[in-house]
């Protein structure tokens, strides 16, 4: 007897910025629609587990996009597009994301996003607030540069720091394959997660175009920037969570925490044991934090 999952997928054509885009997206469940962001350089294929926990869908209709350019998602057949830098924008990823909650006729859905997605959470809930009824970031930073490690480019022998966007051409450059974001992937994830997923979460992150996982780190390092801004997030219009892993060496807790005590109402909440990747990395631990909060939303 052949196994079969809940989910459908399918592609929506999505007008952003002036452009159409072919986009695929799956999606299971029944419920309050709830829109999830794939980190930068992957996929939904990251939110497998997600989407096909049947707790979850019993309450939320999960919906996963693969961004224009990841995944299924084609770059756009209306330009030539390979004949510009791809960089994603703070701009376009807001834009893109009202554009795509109004081709699906989504009414104010929960936003969760990871890493790029944690702080494009925060970024939706400040420049468009009525459009969501929730947002979760996962691995947020206030932004501004707030993880130099990741984001700065050292002198191999004085190891003072040399260029911040310099760093940008380690996920670009003729002498660095797909094995280093694999390895760069695989190091930012808890030691204590089942091997079997860490290796498919790397796995996944190495499988993007180089030139796209570039693009969307710009955004992450150099776009996102809520230095000054994250007071006027207003949570009487939207709800907003922040969870982040104790064992993510790319977003610390400090580093969430500056963001949080910024917005009134925000809630946080520590996830031990967890990595960069929780909701891949160790689906059933990250469960365990996720679930309050999205019953808290239900109810």
């Amino acid at each position: 007897m052949a196994k079969f999952e809940g989910i459908t997928g399918k592609y929506v054509y999505v007008k952003a910025q002036g452009r159409e885009y072919r986009v695929y997206f799956e999606e299971n469940g029944k419920g309050i629609p709830i829109v999830c962001q794939h980190t930068a350089g992957s996929d939904g294929q990251q939110w497998r587990h997600f989407i096909n926990d049947e707790e979850i869908t019993s309450k939320y209709r999960v919906i996963v996009p693969d961004l224009p350019y990841h995944g299924k998602s084609l770059p756009p057949e209306s330009v030539e597009w390979w004949k510009e830098e791809y960089v994603a924008t703070k701009a376009f990823l807001i834009d893109f994301h009202v554009a795509f909650n109004h081709a699906l006729g989504l009414e104010r859905p929960v936003f969760i996003g990871v890493s790029v997605g944690g702080n494009l959470a925060a970024d939706l809930a400040l420049d468009c607030p009525d459009e969501y009824r929730a947002v979760i970031g996962v691995e947020s930073t206030m932004g501004g540069n707030s993880s130099p490690g990741l984001a700065t480019e050292y002198d191999d022998r004085s190891g003072t720091v040399i260029s911040g966007r310099s760093t940008l051409n380690w996920w670009h450059h003729p002498r660095i394959s797909d094995d280093f974001k694999y390895a760069a992937m695989f190091y930012m994830m808890s030691p204590t997660s089942p091997e079997k997923y860490r290796r498919e979460t790397a796995w996944k992150c190495s499988q993007s175009v180089p030139a796209v996982f570039k693009g969307d780190v710009y955004y992450f390092f150099f776009e996102h920037d809520l230095t000054g801004k994250a007071q006027h997030i207003d949570t009487s219009r939207v709800s907003i969570y922040f969870l982040t892993g104790d064992s993510d060496p790319a977003v610390s807790i400090e580093d969430t925490r500056k963001l949080v005590e910024e917005i009134k109402g925000a809630k946080f909440v520590v996830m031990k044991g967890l990595g960069h990747f929780g909701m891949s990395e160790n689906f059933d631990a990250f469960k365990q934090y996720i679930m309050p909060i999205l019953n808290q939303i239900a109810s």
